[in-house]
């Protein structure tokens, strides 16, 4: 009976469940990146119950444009040269999107734009995004390169009131749908930051490095919550569940160190 279960393994010395943990380990990871790469920004419209604050928030924007002095440069003159290339445009102010955030949501909208729509409304709680209605719990920075390497006075005050924006709600208790709704972004961010050079620190991308080793070895080991050879396709129900608690985790962690990043400048 040894010599025939050894002569049925693809691989000598090697179990057909190892190799079918593998495949469906690399698989999920290829799904995943592609998932998460292909939910790009959106270039939301305005929800129906936000138009009132959106209205009003136009408003603030206009008399602060007209209020500007001659001798200063305009937001829309900046706009021209901060332009991302027609590819996000900022549903508040209907132009291309200056010193862009992004709401965990996927939302994009004018760094200026968003904290006026905040200060506009509230200081106290968090704010629903405009496109979605969805909690306002964390917003990322999604400038250009050439936004990233400036130092104007807008770029500086637009950073200070994210980061206090993120210090604030980025806490808040979550639910695990919320949590679902929020990996897109966050571990888009996550994974671009990941490979950039300037991006997260060592700690979080060793933290990361751990978590994604335990989560292959465990997919790999024969010593499944519900094996594969015993319950069939059913069995891949305990990895893809492990699967998601290292995805909601990974975005926790990056959460944290939106969070942490904002309060040590």
């Amino acid at each position: 009976m040894a010599s025939y279960a050894r002569r049925t393994n693809l691989i000598e010395g090697v179990g057909n469940e190892v190799l079918l943990g593998l495949g469906a380990f690399t698989g999920a990871l290829v799904a995943a990146l592609y998932f998460v790469n292909s939910r790009g920004t959106t270039a939301g419209t305005i929800h129906p119950d936000s138009e009132r604050h959106i209205a009003s928030t136009r408003e603030q924007l206009q008399n602060e444009s007209e209020g500007e002095q001659s001798g200063q440069q305009t937001r829309a003159s900046r706009r021209t040269h901060n332009r991302n290339d027609g590819q996000l445009t900022c549903p508040i102010c209907l132009g291309s999107a200056v010193l862009a955030v992004e709401t965990n949501c996927g939302h994009v909208f004018c760094g200026h734009c968003f904290v006026t729509y905040w200060q506009h409304q509230t200081w106290l709680g968090a704010v629903r995004c405009p496109s979605c209605r969805t909690q306002v719990s964390l917003l990322l920075l999604n400038f250009t390169a050439e936004e990233h390497a400036g130092n104007s006075e807008e770029r500086t005050e637009v950073i200070n009131k994210i980061n206090q924006y993120n210090r604030r709600f980025s806490g808040e208790p979550r639910t695990f749908q919320e949590y679902l709704q929020d990996l897109p972004t966050l571990l888009r961010h996550a994974f671009h930051e990941f490979f950039s050079v300037g991006g997260l620190m060592w700690m979080f991308r060793f933290r990361i490095g751990i978590l994604v080793l335990a989560a292959f070895l465990y997919l790999i080991s024969p010593l499944d919550i519900l094996p594969e050879a015993v319950f069939g396709i059913i069995g891949f129900l305990d990895d893809i569940f492990i699967i998601l608690l290292l995805a909601i985790y990974i975005s926790i962690i990056y959460r944290q160190v939106v969070a942490t990043r904002g309060g040590a400048e």
